[in-house]
């Protein structure tokens, strides 16, 4: 109209124009990555809990794990050597009964007989105790370290009896060496964060390759251990499944926790994998570090676009069909790279 043309051709070109910069592309750029990226991890067992957790794992520099239930199966087995006897078994059993610590459960598991009637208080990080009784680590027992085997252990304290040692035995996960190397391959530090004793932590630690490894530590000093790492500018990915996990879990720029884990634990985790192996960390790493180079090829192809059509509608070059035409082909072109996701190679 300003530039003298009559009413007709200004309404069309102004119909042309609002086809033509419908901000479909723009807005597909993202949900239709994620949407992918949730059901490609979900056929492989992993289910995303929070909306933002790819963009955060992306971001990810340091790997934090724990250790019992994590980087090993979370179901050790009791070591029956004549160093207790069946009434102390019952003991210690009745007093795991009431929680879900690998180690609590593998004392209910060794023990087949009725269990006492107690009452029983869990001190997460430490043990269980009732007025007269411990078990828990040697620590909080009152315990001196004198054992340096690399068994793990609950240790049961009685009034007015000796200490009683239990061991167990738990296997590594199968792929958690590969994971590890791979993990540090991609440029990742990894870290072993564990309350159990250090010569145990110290070996599974040597066994798998970690360099950096602390041990006795209590659910307040995970979270301060991650705490400082993110003070420094790290991304972590915290990797936990007991009752002690939950708060660093909390705490970490993201979490993973495996579907064995504990109620609460998986309830802070912001993704939650199935199986005995630990491939689903490294195959929601490669699907983060894919979502966000496409999420971000998609806003370039999405803004390309307007760059280029939405002065050549402008200048009348454009039908409403063509804009119409040119506006689909924006989405279904932003939608065709998100689809690249599926054919990235998964870790194995």
């Amino acid at each position: 109209l300003i530039y003298g043309a009559t009413w007709q051709v200004s309404l069309l070109y102004a119909a042309t124009v609002l086809i033509i910069t419908c901000p479909c592309a723009l807005g597909l750029a993202v949900p239709v990555v994620q949407v992918l990226a949730s059901g490609r991890l979900m056929r492989r067992g992993v289910l995303l809990k929070s909306g933002s957790a790819l963009e955060r794992l992306s971001a990810v520099t340091h790997v934090a794990f724990d250790k019992t239930g994590t980087l090993t199966m979370g179901m050790p087995e009791l070591q029956h050597k004549p160093s207790f006897t069946s009434q102390q078994l019952q003991l210690a059993a009745s007093l795991a009964a009431q929680s879900k610590h690998p180690l609590s459960q593998a004392m209910v598991r060794a023990y087949e007989g009725a269990l006492l009637p107690l009452t029983v208080q869990e001190v997460p990080g430490c043990g269980l105790m009732t007025e007269r009784v411990k078990l828990g680590k040697a620590s909080w027992c009152g315990i001196a370290a004198t054992q340096q085997d690399a068994a793990l252990e609950l240790w049961l304290v009685e009034e007015g009896a000796s200490p009683v040692r239990f061991t167990f035995a738990d296997q590594v996960r199968s792929d958690a060496k590969t994971v590890i190397a791979a993990l540090k391959r991609q440029g990742l530090t990894v870290e072993l964060l564990s309350g159990d004793r250090a010569s145990v932590v110290e070996a599974v630690a040597a066994e798998l390759g970690i360099t950096q490894a602390t041990a006795e530590l209590s659910p307040v000093e995970k979270c301060a251990r991650l705490e400082a790492l993110k003070a420094t500018g790290a991304h972590v990915l915290m990797v936990g499944d007991g009752l002690n996990d939950a708060p660093s879990l909390a705490s970490a720029s993201v979490s993973m926790s495996p579907a064995s884990a504990m109620d609460i634990t998986q309830n802070a985790a912001d993704i939650v994998f199935q199986g005995d192996r630990l491939a689903p960390i490294l195959l929601s790493l490669n699907v983060a570090g894919m979502s966000q180079s496409l999420v971000r090829q998609n806003f370039v192809l999405a803004m390309a676009y307007n760059v280029v059509a939405i002065p050549l509608a402008v200048a009348g070059y454009v039908t409403p069909l063509i804009a119409a035409i040119a506006m689909s082909s924006s989405s279904l072109v932003v939608i065709a790279n998100a689809m690249r996701l599926n054919l990235r190679k998964e870790a194995q």
